[in-house]
């Protein structure tokens, strides 16, 4: 059934348009072999999460210690039914994606089919001139200077208007194709959902393949990603984990099906799952896609945050954050849109993973405080995961 735009949709759309698409098989259950502490209180912060003011319906983190798992899970996958959260549901893994763009632009370094000082010149002259000298690691970087087509007047307006127009993904850096980088490449570090498009536009311009297919084959086969994909259109996969609006006094309000993913694309439209986004990172972050070389190059670390923030102290690499907490370093990204909120996170060399998600929006300028306990939790799970009680 088509999704109803109330009143209150429309407000969400056209308040936070920007923020919702910036911030754009099933793991086995079981308890760890190498133990955490306070493994039960995992289940009661998570809990207490689903029941702060503005807090989600549904958590579900999936914590691995190499060939062991535990999935803590707290609310619902639906309000509608009453169903708990599980690793094979599908869910919107908002900027999460941009890891996997990096995943493929990295992939194609390793096998010198691109550059990481290849410019925008040289693999996209389509482009504005003045775009010219961005590097393929400036865009990685979020050092690009590139301006965020999500913030757009253009761009806003027609998702305000029709939140399930289908955009010519391809064609979403002509809203700010008019205008001239925000500073000069490589002076500093400013998050920008236009980076990643560009990101897929060069792997598409030297392999002559479309981004969805060079996804396929170079991170989710040999990941062995099952429940992955990229859509162009608003429909999630059954099942799935319902997001919502949480905004009391009123009763949240389902936006899983909110917006068209052909508007986030490369920056944010994947679909995954729980126990795949652990896959995910296990590989990533561990480095198993490329070379050492371009592991040393990806992990060369600037000040610089995930939107939103994730545990501890942040620092940005290229397409891939370091979040350094009090129990101990793990490499990841975060994400948020109407509806989800995403953390995947593992060790560096990828024997401990977290995935941690959320089924509302969380971000510094919709619910601050509900942010600051949200990494709170997260660096919590962190601390469990590296076996650690951080105290």
């Amino acid at each position: 059934m088509p999704h109803r735009f109330t009143v209150r949709s429309r407000l969400l759309i056209s308040g936070c348009v920007a923020l919702c698409v910036t911030a754009l098989g099933p793991a086995a259950t079981g308890t760890a072999a190498t133990p955490a502490p306070h493994q039960d209180d995992l289940y009661r912060q998570a809990e207490e999460l689903t029941h702060e003011p503005g807090g989600p319906p549904g958590v579900i983190a999936v914590l691995r210690w190499d060939r062991h798992t535990r999935v803590v899970r707290a609310g619902v996958a639906d309000l509608a039914t009453g169903r708990p959260p599980a690793p094979d549901d599908h869910m919107r893994i908002a900027s999460t994606a941009k890891a996997f763009s990096g995943a493929v632009a990295l992939t194609l370094v390793d096998r010198h089919a691109l550059r990481l000082d290849d410019t925008i010149g040289q693999r996209l002259p389509q482009l504005p001139r003045a775009w010219a000298a961005v590097t393929l690691r400036q865009l990685l970087a979020h050092t690009s200077g590139l301006p965020d087509y999500t913030a757009a007047p253009a761009f806003r307006s027609i998702v305000a208007a029709d939140p399930h127009h289908h955009f010519d993904s391809r064609r979403l850096l002509d809203f700010v194709a008019d205008r001239p980088l925000e500073f000069p490449p490589g002076s500093r570090y400013q998050y920008s959902n236009s980076d990643n498009i560009a990101v897929a536009l060069m792997a598409e311009a030297v392999t002559g393949t479309p981004y969805e297919q060079l996804l396929r084959e170079l991170v989710y086969r040999p990941l062995r990603l099952r429940d992955t994909s990229l859509p162009q259109g608003y429909r999630i996969p059954e099942p799935y984990l319902h997001g919502y609006d949480v905004d009391p006094p009123a009763p949240p309000e389902d936006v899983s099906e909110l917006l068209s993913a052909s508007g986030s694309w490369a920056s944010g439209g994947i679909i995954s799952t729980p126990a795949d986004m652990t896959r995910f990172i296990r590989g990533y972050a561990g480095g198993r896609l490329y070379g050492p070389d371009v592991v040393r190059q990806q992990r060369h670390w600037i000040d610089g945050a995930s939107q939103p923030a994730g545990p501890g102290r942040n620092s940005a690499g290229l397409a891939l954050f370091r979040y350094t907490t009090r129990c101990g370093v793990v490499l990841g990204h975060t994400g948020n849109f109407p509806g989800y909120t995403q953390l995947i996170a593992a060790t560096p060399d990828g024997r401990r993973s977290l995935t941690f998600s959320v089924t509302t929006q969380i971000n510094e300028a919709l619910k601050p405080d509900l942010l600051q306990r949200l990494r709170a939790v997260q660096e919590n799970f962190v601390c469990a995961l590296l076996g650690r009680s951080g105290h």
